[in-house]
């Protein structure tokens, strides 16, 4: 049984997983909403629209049903999830270049500087190769983000980053929007991307003294 509608706001909306929380003020307790009860409004909902719902119960729970959002025209349909056969290509975003030619800047004079010295032409291959196993992952991850399965653990996209993948996961998260919020993720990959963007600035402006010093105490 479904009750006579009402307008809330939307307080809490999770995109990813298609549902958030509706408040009507703040006596009354916050109500469950699911984007599929949004079936024919014209785009996805975003925290502040006033949506207009019915409350059902749904295994002892109070949740939103019959939903539109206030002021947006109706479609025919709204998919409850971003569509699987192409599931980033509403949400995609430019390429950073300007972003992406600044954090390469440093690793690219390194490896020209090791490959001129020593010969050395794995950083050429590694840091490509790597950066595309790195995107590929984090696009694995978010479909099955989308699609409630199991995910991907933070630590193997860590170690594929760490491994040179970092400029691939920095890619993919401007480009996916995915991982780019979560303040623990940032944190660990930021230092990654730290530690390598430290390691060629020693190499390249100070012969790799400070590398070979802390080599030499960890050995003693």
């Amino acid at each position: 049984m479904t009750s006579k509608r009402q307008i809330g706001k939307l307080i809490k909306w999770n995109d990813e997983r298609g549902f958030g929380f509706i408040q009507v003020n703040s006596r009354q307790p916050q109500i469950f909403i699911h984007i599929s009860a949004l079936k024919d409004s014209k785009r996805r909902p975003q925290v502040g629209d006033n949506i207009q719902y019915s409350i059902t119960h749904k295994k002892g729970k109070i949740r939103a049903c019959h939903a539109s959002i206030v002021g947006v025209n109706v479609q025919k349909k709204i998919p409850s999830s971003p569509s699987k056969k192409r599931p980033y290509k509403s949400k995609r975003r430019p390429i950073p270049w300007l972003e992406v030619a600044l954090l390469s800047i440093v690793p690219i004079l390194g490896s020209i500087e090791l490959l001129n010295s020593s010969g050395i032409f794995a950083p050429f291959l590694v840091y490509p190769l790597m950066s595309l196993v790195t995107f590929k992952l984090y696009a694995e991850d978010k479909s099955r983000a989308q699609q409630k399965q199991w995910r991907i653990p933070e630590n193997t996209l860590h170690l594929s980053e760490l491994a040179g993948g970092w400029l691939g996961g920095f890619i993919a998260q401007r480009r996916l929007r995915h991982k780019s919020i979560k303040q623990s993720y940032q944190i660990t990959f930021w230092a990654i991307v730290i530690l390598h963007q430290a390691i060629w600035i020693d190499y390249v402006f100070l012969g790799g003294v400070t590398l070979k010093n802390l080599l030499n105490f960890l050995n003693s």
